[in-house]
C-alpha cells in the first residue's frame, strides 16, 4: 500500500530554542522529516521559534511559522492554512509532544478537522503518565522495578517509608530528566520530592526502587501499518543505571549483552509498542538490565517520538530514522520504501554494524559557576560527539580527541590525575571527566576488580581500558627510531593520535607522522553502508581506521580504502564540532549552507564533522562525509587523500578558525579570509594597531601576562575593567573588576586555568549601549547584511543579550559610524566572506569592541528576518565565483526582529542567574514585533538592567 491520498498538507511542530535535554537533534530529525515529506508532493507547514537552525531556513518547507510554540500560534497557523489535513508532532521532542496534547485537551484538532498521524494520543499519555504505564507493563508480562505514584508530600513519605533507600524520583510530563533525582538519604528525601511534585505539569511523581549498578540499554524501533516492525540499533550504555542516558558514555553496537537476553530484549521491546497503542512511525525503549549471570530485564521507559538517540542511532547505522518514520506516518510500509544507502535493499532490512561507535556529551560546567557538576538522572550535557572505529578502543579514542576540551584521547599527555583520594572521588561521584579517569586509576595501579566495584562499569570495559595502558607501558620503553612497525601499527588501530605516541617516546607529533608514513602506516577510509558491505553502498560516508598491509599473489602490497578520490574540484567545509555553549547549531546551518552554495558553483563539496545531532552529518548533506574528529591529525590525512583546491574555515567556529594557522603552515589554502587577516583579529595589540591607523576609537587596552603587570596597568586604564583571555570562546573567563583586589583575584585565577595566556585589560564603558553589525566583503566591496542594537547593556556577552533588527534608539550620526567603521575594517583585514563587528556606543562615540572576520553566531538570525541566504552569498564570494555587486539584495522585515536568549538555568539550582561578559545562554528564539509600543518589547526594555553582574 503506497502513501494515503487524503494527506496533502501536513503541520510539523518543531522543537524551538535549545536548551539542555533537547538540542540539536531535533534540528536533524525535523530537518529530514520535511525534505521528506516534500519528496511526496506534500504541502508542508512548520512552526518553530528558533531562527540559528536549518530546519526554520525558507528552503525546507512550503510556509515556516517563526512563532512562539503555544496554542494560540497554531491557532493563527490552522486559520491561515484550513487545507491542514494534519499534524506530525514526532520530530519536535517533548516540546512539541507536549503542545500537541494542550491542542487536543483544547480541542484545536477536531475544531479543525486535524489529524494526528506519526502517534497516538493514547500512546503519549500511556508513555508520559508512570502509573498507567507500569500498570500496562505488568498486563502484559513486562518487568519493572517497584514503584509507586504520589500526588502529594504525605503520600510520598508513606512511600520511602514502604520501599527504603536509596530511591529514585522522575516527575511525569518532563524533559531531560528534569526533577528527578536520586536519593540516598533520608534526610534529602523531603526537597527532593517537594521539587519533583512542583516542576511536573501534573504535580505527579514516580518513585522507584533504584536500580543502582544495573547495565542500562536503548533500542530503537519502527513499525509500519501493516505491524511490520525493526530494531535499528541497539545502544548500550558504558555508565550504570543512575546517569541520565543523555549524559553516560553509550556504544552501539551492545557489547556486553548476551544473545539470548538481547533477543529476549528485542522481543519485550516489540511487545511493548505494540501494546501502547495503534501507530506507524518511531519509538525508543529503554532498558535496565542485572549484571548478574541472570540478565534479569526490566523497562524503564518508552518514548512514541524519535528521541535524542534517533539521532546518533541514524549517523550511526546509516539508517535515516526520522525520514524513514516520517514515511510510515503517511502510510508506507517499510517493505515498500529502499534503504537510503544501498539503494538496493528495502528498509524493512535491519542494520548490521562492522564497527564500533562511541557517543561521549559534552558539558560546559565552567560557564556555570558554583554548578553541582554530579552527573545523575537530571541531563547537563550541552552536546555530544561520536566516534567510529573498527574496535571500541579506537571509537573511543576518537570520540576523546573529538571534544575540543584540551585532550588528545585517553592518556599519554601528560594532564592525567595523580593524586589517589582524588582519583577515587571521582570514580565514586560520577563526574564529566571520568571517561579519563578510568585510565588515570589503572595507571596508578587501582586494581580492576576495585574500579568495577566503585564504578559498577562492566569488566570488559574495563579490560578494554587496561590493555591500551599496557601498550602505552610497552612503547614507552622505545624511542621513535627503535619503535617497530607492529607496535606503531597496534597503537593507530586502537585510536592513540600521534600526539599521543610523541608523548610516550619523547620526541615531535610531526616525528612519529613521518615515521608511520615512511612505513607505509596511513589512515584507510572505510564506508558506513548499513549492511556490513554485504551490499554494495551508494552513499559516500567514511570513517577512518588503519588496517593490515594485504599481499597480492604477484608480491605487490596494498591497504583496501573505500574512499576513491574523483578528478573533480574539491571544497573542505570543516564543521563546528560539538554542541555547546558559545558555538552551537547556528554554525551548523552556515556549515550546510556552505557546502550547498559549494555545489552549486560547480565543487565536490567534502564535509569533516563529529556531531551526530546535525544536518552537516547527515549522509547525503554533502557529496562525502568524512565522520572524523575535527582534530588536525584527521584533518590532514583528508586532505592529503582526496587534495582538495582549498578549506572552508569561517563557517564552523572557533573550533575550525583555531586550525587555520596550521593548514596554513602546510601550505593548505584557506578560502576566504587569509590566516594572517583571521590572526591579526585575534591579536588585540596588532588590531589596536590597524584601529588607530584608520582613526577608528577602541577603548583603552593593555596586555598582561602576569598578576603584577596586570596591577600597574589598572593604574593607567582606570576601573571598571573588562578583564579576558585572548583566544578564547563565548566569553569565556571574561569578567568585569571594579577594584585591584578583584582584579588579582580574577588573574591569579585565570592564569592558573589557561596558563601562559596573554590577558586583555579594556577599559570598560559603564552604561553604554552595545550594537553589532555582520557584512560581506569581497576584499573591494562591503555589504553590511545587518545592524542590531541590544537591549542589554554593554557588558553583557552578545549571545546572551536581546538583540534588536534593525536597531531601535541609534540616531542617524551613530548609524553612519557603525557603517563606516564596519566598511574600513572589513576591508582593512582584507575580509573574503563574512564578518562581525562589536560596538559599544557611549556620547554618541561608536566604539570597536572586536572583529570576527568569520560566520558569527548572529548570521542565521538575520538572513530569516530578512529572508535572504547570505551564507550563500558569503561562501560563493569565498571561493571567488561572485563579487558582491552580482548580488540583487532585497531585505524583507516589517517591524523588528528579536533575537532573544534561552537560558537552561533550571538544571543548575544553585547557580548565579547574573548575566555578564561570559556567554551562558544555550538556545535562542526569534521573536518578531510590528512596533517599540509592542508590549513584549517594553517587558524587554523595562527588565534590561537587572541581571548585570560585575
Amino acid at each position: 500500500m503506497p502513501k494515503r491520498k487524503d494527506l496533502n498538507s501536513i503541520l510539523l511542530i518543531g522543537s524551538g530554542p535549545i536548551v539542555i535535554g533537547q538540542a540539536c537533534e531535533f534540528d536533524y530529525a525535523g530537518s529530514q522529516s520535511l525534505r521528506s515529506l516534500r519528496e511526496d508532493g506534500i504541502e508542508t507547514i512548520l512552526i518553530n521559534s528558533n531562527p540559528a537552525t536549518i530546519m526554520t531556513d525558507p528552503s525546507m518547507a512550503d510556509h515556516v511559522y517563526l512563532k512562539p510554540l503555544t496554542t494560540k500560534s497554531i491557532l493563527e497557523i490552522l486559520k491561515a492554512h484550513p487545507q491542514i489535513d494534519a499534524v506530525l508532532p514526532t520530530m519536535g521532542g517533548q516540546t512539541a509532544l507536549n503542545l500537541c496534547i494542550e491542542a487536543d485537551k483544547k480541542g484545536i484538532w477536531e475544531d479543525f478537522g486535524v489529524e494526528l498521524i506519526g502517534v497516538d494520543i493514547d500512546a503519549i499519555n500511556i508513555t508520559e503518565d508512570r502509573e498507567q504505564f507500569r500498570e500496562l507493563m505488568l498486563k502484559i508480562g513486562v518487568g519493572m522495578a517497584p514503584q509507586a505514584t504520589a500526588t502529594s508530600f504525605l503520600k510520598g513519605k508513606e512511600i520511602a517509608q514502604e520501599f527504603g533507600f536509596p530511591l529514585v524520583i522522575r516527575a511525569s510530563y518532563t524533559l531531560g530528566g528534569a526533577g528527578a533525582s536520586i536519593v540516598y538519604k533520608p534526610e534529602d528525601f523531603d526537597e527532593q520530592l517537594s521539587y519533583g511534585l512542583e516542576i511536573s505539569p501534573i504535580h505527579e511523581v514516580m518513585i522507584d526502587k533504584a536500580l543502582m549498578g544495573w547495565k542500562e540499554y536503548e533500542l530503537e524501533l519502527l513499525r509500519d501499518k501493516n505491524d511490520n516492525v525493526v530494531i535499528i540499533c541497539a545502544i548500550e550504555n558504558m555508565d550504570p543505571m543512575g546517569i541520565h542516558t543523555g549524559d553516560s558514555i553509550t556504544v552501539a553496537p551492545a557489547m556486553t549483552l548476551s544473545d539470548r537476553t538481547y533477543q529476549k530484549m528485542r522481543d519485550m521491546a516489540i511487545h511493548m509498542m505494540r501494546s501502547i497503542g495503534d501507530f506507524e512511525g518511531g519509538c525508543n525503549v529503554q532498558f535496565a538490565v542485572s549484571p548478574d549471570e541472570e540478565e534479569e530485564i526490566i523497562a524503564i521507559e518508552i518514548n512514541p517520538r524519535v528521541s535524542r538517540s534517533s539521532a546518533l542511532a541514524s549517523k550511526a547505522t546509516g539508517y535515516p530514522i526520522a525520514k524513514v518514520a516520517t514515511k510510515l506516518a503517511i502510510g508506507y510500509t517499510l517493505d515498500e520504501l529502499d534503504n537510503q544507502i544501498t539503494k538496493s535493499t528495502s528498509a524493512l532490512f535491519e542494520p548490521t554494524l562492522d564497527y564500533v561507535i562511541v557517543k561521549i556529551p559534552r558539558w560546559n560546567f565552567d560557564k556555570f559557576e558554583g554548578s553541582d557538576r554530579t552527573l545523575g538522572l537530571q541531563m547537563k550535557s550541552v552536546g555530544e560527539v561520536m566516534g567510529i572505529g573498527r574496535s571500541f578502543q579506537e571509537a573511543l579514542h576518537k570520540a576523546t580527541q573529538s571534544l575540543e576540551i584540551k585532550r588528545n584521547g585517553l592518556g599519554a599527555d601528560g594532564k592525567g590525575y595523580r593524586n589517589y583520594e582524588q582519583i577515587i572521588s571521582k570514580l565514586t561521584i560520577p563526574s564529566w571527566d571520568r571517561v579519563f579517569v578510568i585510565y588515570d586509576a589503572i595507571q596508578m595501579g587501582i586494581p580492576l576488580s576495585r574500579i568495577h566495584e566503585i564504578t559498577k562499569i562492566d569488566m570488559w570495559f574495563l579490560k578494554q581500558y587496561e590493555e591500551l595502558y599496557f601498550l602505552e607501558k610497552e612503547i614507552s620503553k622505545y624511542t621513535i627510531a627503535t619503535l617497530s612497525k607492529d607496535l606503531l601499527l597496534e597503537a593507530k588501530q586502537k585510536g592513540f593520535a600521534d600526539r599521543q605516541i610523541a608523548h610516550m617516546v619523547d620526541c615531535y607529533e610531526s616525528e612519529v607522522y613521518n615515521k608511520r608514513t615512511e612505513l607505509n602506516i596511513n589512515r584507510v577510509y572505510k564506508l558506513v553502508d548499513t549492511c556490513a558491505a554485504e551490499f554494495k553502498a551508494m552513499t559516500p560516508y567514511y570513517y577512518s581506521t588503519f588496517e593490515e598491509e594485504i599481499e597480492k599473489p604477484d608480491g605487490t602490497r596494498y591497504v583496501e580504502n573505500d574512499s576513491i578520490v574523483t578528478d573533480k574540484k574539491k571544497i573542505v567545509v570543516l564543521g563546528s564540532g560539538p554542541n555547546r555553549i558559545g558555538q552551537g547549531i547556528e554554525f551548523d546551518y552556515c556549515c550546510v549552507h556552505g557546502v550547498l552554495a559549494a555545489a552549486e558553483c560547480g565543487y565536490e563539496t567534502i564535509m569533516i564533522n563529529c556531531n551526530p545531532e546535525t544536518v552537516s552529518t547527515d549522509f547525503d548533506t554533502a557529496d562525502k562525509l568524512y565522520f572524523e574528529p575535527v582534530f588536525w591529525e584527521h584533518i590532514y590525512d583528508i586532505i592529503r587523500h582526496e587534495k582538495p583546491e582549498g578549506v572552508i574555515v569561517q563557517l564552523g567556529g572557533q573550533t575550525a578558525l583555531k586550525l587555520a594557522e596550521k593548514l596554513s603552515k602546510y601550505g593548505i589554502k584557506i578560502i576566504g579570509t587569509s590566516f594572517e587577516a583571521l590572526d591579526l583579529a585575534e591579536d588585540r595589540g596588532n588590531f589596536s594597531d590597524l584601529l588607530k591607523e584608520n582613526n577608528i576609537p577602541f577603548p583603552q587596552f593593555g596586555v598582561a601576562e602576569t598578576a603584577d603587570e596586570a596591577l600597574a596597568l589598572s593604574d593607567e586604564l582606570d576601573f571598571p575593567l573588562l578583564v579576558r583571555p585572548s583566544y578564547v570562546l563565548g566569553g569565556q573567563g571574561m569578567k568585569i573588576v571594579i577594584n585591584k583586589e578583584e582584579l588579582e583575584e580574577h588573574v591569579v585565577d585565570l592564569l592558573r586555568k589557561i596558563p601562559n595566556n596573554k590577558l586583555l585589560l579594556d577599559h570598560y564603558l559603564d552604561g553604554a549601549i552595545e550594537a553589532e553589525a555582520d557584512a560581506i566583503c569581497d576584499g573591494e566591496d562591503v555589504y553590511i547584511i545587518g545592524i542590531m542594537e541590544h537591549i542589554e547593556p554593554c557588558g553583557i556577552h552578545s549571545g546572551d543579550s536581546n538583540a534588536t533588527l534593525p536597531p531601535f534608539n541609534l540616531g542617524e550620526f551613530v548609524m553612519q559610524q557603525i557603517k563606516d567603521h564596519t566598511k574600513k575594517i572589513a576591508l582593512a583585514l582584507n575580509t573574503v566572506g563574512l564578518i562581525n563587528i562589536q560596538f559599544a556606543v557611549k556620547d554618541d562615540i561608536v566604539y570597536i569592541i572586536e572583529a570576527n572576520p568569520r560566520a558569527s553566531r548572529t548570521v542565521p538570525f538575520i538572513a530569516k528576518a530578512y529572508k535572504e541566504p547570505y551564507v550563500n552569498y558569503a561562501t560563493k564570494v569565498m571561493l571567488g565565483e561572485k563579487k558582491v555587486k552580482d548580488f540583487n539584495f532585497n531585505p524583507q522585515l516589517e517591524g523588528f526582529a528579536i533575537k532573544q536568549p534561552v537560558f537552561s538555568f533550571n538544571k543548575f539550582p544553585n547557580v548565579n542567574k547574573n548575566l555578564g561578559p561570559e556567554m551562558k545562554s544555550t538556545g535562542e528564539s526569534i521573536l518578531f514585533i510590528d512596533s517599540l509600543k509592542d508590549d513584549e518589547f517594553y517587558n524587554l526594555y523595562a527588565r534590561r538592567k537587572m541581571y548585570l553582574s560585575k
